[in-house]
């Protein structure tokens, strides 16, 4: 009995011990797998787009980086995006956005609503709070507790931006010469509202300020492009466009099926924002909305963000995104056009956040104008959120 109980109580070490081990490497691995960066030698910037890049206003309407266990306070050596790095980039106002849930298979052409949830075995490996694991309001909240807990952390390098004071506040800081990143936040789909327009306020106290109505899947709210129904907007749905149009919230259309967003331009007269995305005459693929769908979509005064991955731009190097965005300026108008990266989303990219002089001197040799690389790289942006944020 003693033998066994020798050899049972080693055998319960070695499971503690992997255990540990899985908890504290296996999420750093996943990530790395999940946001990589092709591997490159140094893209080519001039000293004409270095100077110009150092002049920008550059934003980012996407990132989900609140998603990985990172201090993003801190450069890492995976993913795409962290304070030290944006800051390196130029980057003066970066959305980061929250994902809740994701489809087991997701994939562009059909997701089942009920399929297994990939968030929550990626909560509980990387030791999200109990609340996290079987609530997508929770997981919400707790991705906007991170980022205000980065600025409690750093407030010389991120100042989260709730209006248009705190807006004003961020450009004064960067024009007196801080190296400081305005952060908003923003929501990967409403399904965190989990059926109940109350939980709509939870979410604004919480700072975001953006909200996406889908995301991989068909919610209470609608049809996604990636779902089984290719539905519009449900009565919730319609509900609930109509409060964040009347509010201090910005409607972000990426990942919704062409449905909803016919039903959001008529029953809004707001400007109107597709995040992530590419033009689909300039990739052919299911994930762009076709090209007079957009165009109806800028009529509104908003943006449609260029995305950095292949799957949206069928390149993905720096030359490649240019040139997807200059032909986006030729079908949208150069007012129309943002940058929308998706970092730190599942996706390969060919440049991370600290590279983004490279993508300026790709518009320049796509005989981009400095006037529209200027809107394009962060101007048409700080425009939609004078527009949207409250005073």
């Amino acid at each position: 009995m003693r033998v066994f109980g020798k050899w049972l109580g080693r055998f319960l070490i070695v499971v503690v011990a992997a255990v540990v081990a899985f908890l504290a490497f296996a999420p750093g691995y996943v990530e790395s797998q999940r946001n990589a960066v092709s591997p490159h030698d140094p893209w080519p910037v001039s000293d004409e787009a270095a100077a110009l890049h150092e002049n920008l206003l550059v934003g980012d309407w996407h990132s989900d980086s609140l998603l990985w266990r990172r201090d993003l306070t801190r450069r890492a050596n995976r993913g795409h995006v962290d304070l030290p790095r944006l800051i390196e980039g130029n980057v003066a106002l970066q959305m980061f956005t929250a994902v809740t849930k994701s489809p087991r298979g997701q994939n562009y052409s059909r997701n089942a609503a009920d399929a297994p949830d990939n968030i929550t075995l990626l909560a509980m490996g990387q030791r999200w709070p109990a609340r996290t694991w079987d609530s997508l309001l929770e997981r919400a909240l707790y991705q906007a507790e991170r980022l205000h807990g980065f600025e409690e952390k750093a407030p010389e390098m991120l100042q989260i931006i709730r209006n248009q004071a705190d807006l004003d506040a961020v450009l004064a800081r960067r024009a007196a010469g801080e190296d400081v990143v305005g952060g908003l936040l923003g929501i990967e789909g409403a399904h965190p509202l989990e059926g109940d327009m109350a939980n709509l306020d939870k979410l604004v106290e919480a700072g975001y300020r953006m909200i996406g109505l889908q995301h991989f899947f068909d919610n209470e709210l609608g049809g996604s492009l990636h779902g089984t129904s290719d539905q519009g907007l449900t009565d919730f749905g319609r509900e609930l466009v109509r409060a964040v149009a009347a509010g201090p919230l910005i409607i972000d259309l990426a990942h919704s099926s062409p449905q909803v967003a016919r039903d959001v331009l008529a029953i809004t007269d707001v400007p109107l924002v597709v995040s992530h995305t590419g033009l689909h005459s300039a990739c052919r693929v299911k994930r762009n909305f076709e090209d007079p769908l957009m165009r109806e979509i800028a009529t509104t005064g908003g943006v449609i963000a260029i995305g950095y991955w292949a799957d949206v731009t069928c390149n993905q190097s720096p030359a490649g995104v240019a040139s997807v965005i200059r032909q986006a300026i030729a079908v949208l108008g150069e007012d129309h056009v943002s940058l929308g990266s998706d970092f730190d989303g599942s996706v390969r990219t060919g440049y991370d956040t600290s590279e983004l002089a490279a993508l300026t001197h790709a518009l320049i040799n796509e005989g981009v104008t400095e006037p529209q690389i200027r809107k394009v790289m962060g101007e048409n942006m700080l425009r939609v959120l004078r527009d949207r944020l409250e005073e």
